[in-house]
């Protein structure tokens, strides 16, 4: 039956449809917010994947280009594999929604959103994830919802409901909050040096309104919502546990991950399960589930340890950092390079300058954005953490590290004036142990000012961990988490920022979200631990960003020419802008308000460059004195070329004080010659003469 279901939301309509479209998938919704149109679907398989020890989902967030009225670009003219920005979105909508299934289901579920149109008053990212929650709710899928999402900005001092995206434009916060009925359960954010008690208040106000998109799912879930299906539980059962512990005993346990190394650490849960393997090598079902077994078994020592003990598996006290190191210039003739190691977390990263044509251009529904001049790329081999595997690109994980990264550094960027450069810096894993993305914006803010980018202030990140108890009140933050205390614990909240406030917040959780006081103590302490690597390790090493670009980045000279005169400049089918770039091996671009960027590694060229698009463009007048070559002799003069495609003629008489009979007794083809200029003759051209040339004294 076909049922639509409205509520305001932030000054706009969110209509939801059920029973209209998508009837044979477990639950499906036609999400309207404004003009906006989202589907959304959930979907999940008849029986559980064999063989694996996790919970398959998969979340997708497609953008169909006909949304905003455009077919796509390229030679298939249909949309290809998910854009950057669609990933990026799917992300944000899966680390909600995870946490919230049952942990031993281990059935296929597919959340899909298609984007079908876009209002720019209305995001479609919200419509999407709030899409994913209702039809999950309505399906007999397992699910512990719902939740709800919502978006803030700050704008002039004063908080933004959902932003549009001309609003986003201007805005110093885009903050993403999901909730569940008491508890945040995801925060993400990009930020101009926002305070961390205004950081905490915008959460606030998000999860304030979430509570009423929630009440409004509860009214459509108890008129559409299916019974929950039964399914078959991948717990690891209870006497393998016992058995376990009869065979390894919880002190045993203690000391094979009380380890500083992750390498030792390793080898003894390797030698752990080989114990076990051994021990139970004639019950085939539980060497089955026993890796899941001591996972578990690991996970319940790693944080009765840190809970009842304060004791952490690398022996640190609970707010304690790693030992940390910094370093620049370690990779010759790159533009900039630094090197950021915290523990066995290590993080290379090269910073490359480029004109700004060589910004990344983008193809995606979001109208306000069609270029990125700074690229951030993070890159996870796998030896970074021991293993061997092919690599295959970027994975989600490291396309959404990329970004985190980037948005955390785009607030200190000088603007194009300041600095007309297209910058991409790469960070490379050297060694994975926890939070290599935090650690890639540390090294990042230092290649960057090793490559002479004038930032505005260094960023440094850092992550805060938790181990919850039985209650609300019994819970545990611990300071920069290793990667055991991160796959064990409970949530992993990245904060990045300045000394005076938050760039960028990524936060994610294994568990059905976060008290406010365990949201505000891991924003304390990150804050803490950024100013010391901020003061202590990164500023020591590089203080400020160096005063100009290195030897080997291109550098850049701008100016500014007469808009009706960038034709004389770029010639007939570019044959003028072509010849001054062959002659004097520079890049030139020249964009429609007549700014020209010159970029060249040697200075005489660039400005060689310069003064020919000068001579191009100026209007010549009497007494202006000029170079060029002679490119062609006739009877009653020579015609000498400034510079391409732009001439002048010489008459006969103006060549030589003495009296010449002809041109060629005193000019050749190809001589370079010095002119003045004599104003314009009887024809109205203007008229040279080389004879009149001012003596140098």
């Amino acid at each position: 039956m076909y049922k639509s279901y409205s509520m305001e939301l932030a000054g706009r309509t969110l209509t939801v449809d059920i029973g209209r479209v998508a009837k044979q998938a477990n639950g499906a919704a036609l999400m309207h917010y404004g003009d906006t149109t989202v589907l959304s679907t959930a979907t999940a398989s008849k029986e559980p994947r064999e063989g694996i020890d996790f919970f398959p989902l998969s979340v997708e967030y497609e953008e169909k280009m006909y949304a905003v009225g455009k077919i796509p670009g390229g030679f298939n003219k249909r949309e290809g594999k998910a854009s950057e920005h669609a990933i990026l979105t799917s992300r944000v909508i899966d680390r909600p929604m995870r946490p919230l299934f049952p942990k031993d289901y281990r059935n296929d579920v597919t959340l899909c959103n298609m984007v079908m149109s876009v209002d720019p008053e209305c995001n479609p990212e919200i419509p999407a994830m709030l899409g994913a929650s209702i039809t999950t709710c309505i399906s007999d899928i397992p699910f512990d919802g719902p939740c709800a999402t919502t978006q803030i900005g700050l704008i002039n001092g004063e908080y933004v409901v959902n932003p549009s995206l001309a609003q986003k434009e201007i805005s110093d916060l885009q903050l993403t909050v999901a909730s569940t009925r008491e508890k945040v359960i995801m925060i993400e954010a990009g930020a101009n040096e926002v305070p961390e008690d205004k950081m905490i208040e915008a959460i606030y106000k998000a999860h304030e309104v979430n509570q009423e998109i929630i009440a409004f799912i509860d009214k459509i879930v108890a008129e559409c919502g299916k019974p929950k299906h039964s399914y078959e539980s991948c717990a690891v059962p209870e006497e393998l546990f016992e058995a376990i512990k009869e065979i390894v005993p919880p002190e045993e346990m203690e000391v094979a991950v009380f380890a500083d190394e992750k390498q030792i650490r390793d080898e003894n849960i390797r030698a752990v399960t080989e114990k076990l393997q051994e021990a139970f090598a004639e019950k085939e079902e539980w060497l089955e589930v026993l890796g899941e077994a001591v996972y578990q078994y690991q996970k319940k020592t790693v944080r009765k340890m840190i809970l009842k003990d304060h004791k952490r598996p690398d022996g640190r006290a609970i707010n304690e950092i790693r030992p940390l190191a910094a370093e620049v210039d370690i990779i010759p003739r790159v533009h900039g390079s630094a090197m950021f190691t915290r523990g066995q977390t290590q993080i290379c990263t090269v910073t490359t300058l480029a004109p700004l044509a060589d910004a990344q251009r983008l193809d995606g529904l979001d109208e306000f954005e069609t270029s990125k001049r700074y690229m951030h790329h993070y890159n996870f081999p796998s030896y970074s953490v021991g293993e061997t595997k092919p690599s295959r690109g970027p994975g989600r994980r490291e396309i959404g590290h990329g970004a985190l990264a980037e948005r955390a550094l785009v607030p200190v960027l000088p603007t194009e004036e300041e600095f007309p450069y297209a910058i991409r810096t790469v960070s490379e894993t050297f060694e994975s142990n926890g939070s290599t993305s935090q650690a890639s914006i540390c090294a990042s803010t230092m290649s960057l000012m090793a490559a002479g980018v004038p930032i505005r202030k260094p960023v440094a990140g850092i992550s805060a961990g938790l181990v919850t108890g039985e209650s609300d009140d019994d819970y545990l933050v611990l300071t920069d988490i290793q990667g055991l205390e991160d796959f064990f614990g409970d949530m992993d909240f990245k904060v990045a920022g300045t000394h005076d406030g938050i760039t960028a917040i990524q936060m994610d959780i294994k568990i059905h979200g976060l008290t406010r006081p365990i949201v505000e103590e891991a924003i304390r302490r990150t804050k803490e631990a950024r100013e010391y690597i901020l003061s202590d390790i990164m500023e020591p090493c590089i203080a400020a960003p160096r005063p100009q670009v290195g030897k080997y980045a291109p550098k850049i000279a701008q100016m500014k020419i007469d808009p009706q005169k960038i034709g004389d400049v770029v010639g007939q089918r570019g044959k003028t802008i072509n010849a001054i770039i062959e002659q004097t091996d520079v890049k030139i671009d020249i964009t429609d308000d007549g700014s020209v960027s010159i970029c060249g590694l040697d200075q005489r060229s660039m400005d060689e460059a310069k003064r020919l698009i000068e001579v191009i463009v100026t209007d010549f007048e009497e007494g202006q004195i000029l170079s060029g070559k002679v490119v062609s002799i006739k009877d009653f003069g020579a015609f000498v070329e400034f510079a391409p495609g732009k001439e002048g003629m010489v008459h006969i008489s103006k060549i030589s004080k003495e009296r010449i009979k002809r041109v060629e007794d005193v000019l050749s083809l190809g001589e370079q010659v010095t002119v003045i200029c004599l104003g314009k003759d009887k024809m109205g051209r203007m008229s040279f003469s080389i004879k009149d040339v001012p003596e140098e004294e």
